[in-house]
């Protein structure tokens, strides 16, 4: 009996490989040409010109919906500037951080502060206040007289940081410059998300948004001239067929106009052509892609929620469509089955709301005569996938 291993080692050694250089097919490659955007680059580049004249440029806010380019443009204007200012002798320090990435101010604050220079004695990983934390920042601007660039991407997710701990950290980046003497701090906030500016302190709004540039989706035949370029530097000639390039193209431009995804979807269609050692990418293989993408995508978000929100999705799935009194209830439920402390129904109809807007459950609201209305909720996903992803976490293991 042949080893299973030993078998796929054998076929990966001897089976030719289409795909020839792999970094090209990742978020984070930065191309030579950036395809549908020159338009975007030169409104970047414009907006930072004044660093190069040894001037603050004024704050900028980029907005677009994901995969359309925002932060790819940022980063090569950034380095295009860098290789530029490193021959003058006028201190600049352009600082990237991606705010998602980050689960608190604190950690946010600590990444900027690392590549300011600040080390862990002068900056704490941990056990500091946020202003403490935050002066710290401006002080080594000062005494170094720097001129920084905090880029900071889906600055949305620092707004919600912001509400939920009430330090208005927006609020003090953006007033930075009135408690420095020497150097300054200029915000480039990258964001998903169109509105989010709506939920911000209105002292904020005016003095973050001196500047905006808002890239618009890609059309289908943009997205198709970007993976044809990628499928130039990264496969080998002829190994994708023309259906299965305009299936991707069709994929992502008719549903987001999302170009990530469309070459997330060349790479995951590419990689399972070549585990079953096909010469070329077919239809079939994209549609493989897509689906196993879409699985994924939902198995890490459901992974991510916080007990008290599986165990409110554990309630939702038990009771498909119930209201918000009756998931609170069965909650309650699972709460003692689990040996957990319940929060409070009003916590709870906060966090359904949450929920909601991640897409997983939809809510619709029931007039009922005199007894007032009621909000019913429902599952988008189906009551496996919830099982699937929730069994191996011990604590949820007897319930669902």
């Amino acid at each position: 009996m042949s080893d299973p291993i030993d078998d796929l080692l054998d076929a990966a050694e001897s089976g030719k490989s289409i795909i020839k250089n792999r970094d090209i097919l990742h978020y984070s490659y930065i191309p030579d040409i950036i395809l549908h955007r020159k338009s975007e680059q030169e409104q970047v580049t414009q907006s930072l010109l004044p660093i190069l004249k040894k001037s603050r440029p004024s704050n900028l806010l980029v907005y677009g919906k994901p995969g359309t380019g925002k932060t790819l443009v940022v980063k090569k204007v950034l380095s295009k500037i860098q290789e530029r200012v490193e021959k003058s002798n006028f201190p600049i320090k352009l600082i990237y951080s991606n705010s998602k990435e980050e689960t608190t101010l604190y950690g946010l604050l600590v990444s900027l502060g690392r590549q300011l220079g600040l080390n862990e004695k002068e900056l704490p990983s941990n056990g500091l206040a946020i202003s403490v934390v935050f002066k710290r920042l401006l002080t080594k601007i000062d005494e170094d007289k720097l001129n920084a660039i905090f880029v900071i991407d889906e600055i949305d997710y620092l707004a919600q940081l912001v509400a939920k701990t009430g330090k208005d950290i927006l609020y003090q980046l953006t007033r930075a410059n009135e408690r420095l003497t020497q150097g300054s701090l200029t915000l480039v906030g990258i964001s998903n998300d169109l509105t989010f500016k709506e939920r911000l302190d209105p002292r904020v709004i005016s003095s973050l948004g001196e500047e905006e540039i808002v890239f618009t989706n890609y059309n289908v035949e943009q997205i198709k001239k970007i993976l044809e370029e990628r499928i130039h530097e990264s496969f080998i000639p002829n190994s994708i067929e023309e259906p299965a390039l305009n299936l991707i193209a069709a994929l992502a431009g008719g549903e987001h106009g999302d170009a990530r995804r469309a070459i997330d979807l060349l790479r995951v269609a590419g990689e399972l052509a070549e585990r079953q050692q096909s010469d070329k990418v077919t239809i079939e293989h994209v549609r493989e892609a897509s689906q196993k993408m879409e699985e994924n995508k939902e198995e890490k978000s459901l992974k991510s929620f916080p007990l008290h929100e599986k165990l409110i999705l554990i309630a939702i799935m038990k009771a498909n469509g119930s209201s918000t009194g009756e998931i609170y209830s069965s909650y309650k439920n699972l709460c003692k089955a689990v040996g957990k402390d319940e929060l409070t129904q009003r916590r709870i109809t906060q966090m359904l709301s949450e929920i909601e807007l991640s897409g997983i459950i939809s809510g619709r609201l029931i007039h009922q005569g005199i007894h007032g209305r009621t909000k019913k909720y429902k599952l988008t996903i189906s009551s496996e996938m919830i099982k699937k992803t929730f069994k191996d976490d011990l604590s949820l293991q007897d319930i669902v």
